[in-house]
């Protein structure tokens, strides 16, 4: 691959402790140039603006083409390769920080769907591209590029917001911000009557209108949703299984056990043994509107 087909650059240092951009750049591939498997320690953004290519992850391979933007988290057994006959072109930015993971929350990726296509483009192209062409090891550089990367993070997050259903009525807005504070929340010890409290509806109104928004109760929702966390880090991570109940909000590892075989149809601990034997298992089918409402 030639000089001109890859630039990049990567800081070495940084102060930032919010948002920190570990590298960024743009790359046109040679035909099935290929990255992995492999792990990378902090979230990785790719925009693909010509060409196709395939990013595998959670044993399910994307092929992806213009437009499409795939996110790796941290640990995240990955692999991406560019198309033999029409190699991808894309831009990339790779970050970390105290508040990355709760920013990547809020925009239009989840476990089951790792791809996103852009419905504007341009502007995510441009905004993602800003952050390369801010580059330089000045304090000032590294700040303008962590706001074109804020910049770039809320272009995502509006799409996020208008991929969801019925957004402009007052029982999905209720649905938002409930999924909102789960997801800020879940590792605590909380209770749909503090979801209720936080949306600021009564218990049996937020029951409602879960069930017409996303198709499961709040406590169903909370339930996958720490479940799902828990198994990311089973996957990626050596906590042990106690110390995995306690982070996502199980204070009695025994109790976090029964939920957690009820979910998935086995205990954590034979869960922990398939990730060793098949570290790659297919995604778990999820329901459209679950689905939708978890990108948030």
């Amino acid at each position: 691959m030639s000089n001109e087909s890859k630039q990049s650059y990567k800081q070495n240092y940084t102060d930032n402790v919010e948002l920190s951009i570990f590298n960024c750049g743009r790359e046109s591939c040679q035909p099935g140039h290929t990255w992995g498997p492999g792990v990378r320690d902090h979230y990785l953004i790719h925009l693909v603006v010509s060409g196709k290519g395939v990013y595998q992850v959670g044993g399910v391979s994307h092929t992806l083409q213009e437009g499409d933007l795939f996110l790796a988290k941290p640990n995240q057994l990955i692999t991406y390769a560019a198309d033999e006959a029409n190699p991808w072109e894309y831009y990339w930015v790779g970050f970390n920080g105290a508040c990355a993971s709760k920013l990547v929350q809020q925009m239009p990726f989840s476990e089951a769907r790792p791809v996103h296509h852009c419905k504007d483009l341009h502007t995510i192209r441009e905004a993602l591209y800003n952050i390369y062409l801010s580059r330089g090891p000045e304090p000032q550089c590294e700040a303008l590029m962590t706001g074109y990367l804020y910049i770039f993070m809320a272009h995502l997050m509006k799409e996020a917001r208008d991929t969801m259903p019925n957004v402009g009525s007052s029982s999905s807005q209720y649905v938002l911000s409930a999924i909102k504070y789960i997801q800020f929340n879940y590792s605590h010890d909380i209770s749909v009557d503090d979801i209720a409290k936080a949306v600021g509806v009564s218990r049996s109104h937020l029951y409602r209108v879960f069930m017409s928004n996303v198709g499961q109760s709040p406590i169903d929702y909370l339930t996958n949703y720490r479940v799902g966390e828990a198994c990311s880090l089973l996957k990626s991570s050596n906590l042990s299984i106690a110390e995995i109940a306690v982070s996502v909000g199980f204070f009695d590892q025994f109790y976090f056990s029964r939920v957690f075989k009820k979910v998935k149809g086995m205990p954590p601990s034979k869960y922990v043994a398939a990730q060793e034997k098949d570290p790659l298992p297919a995604a778990t089918a999820v329901p459209a509107l679950f689905t939708a409402a978890e990108e948030l």
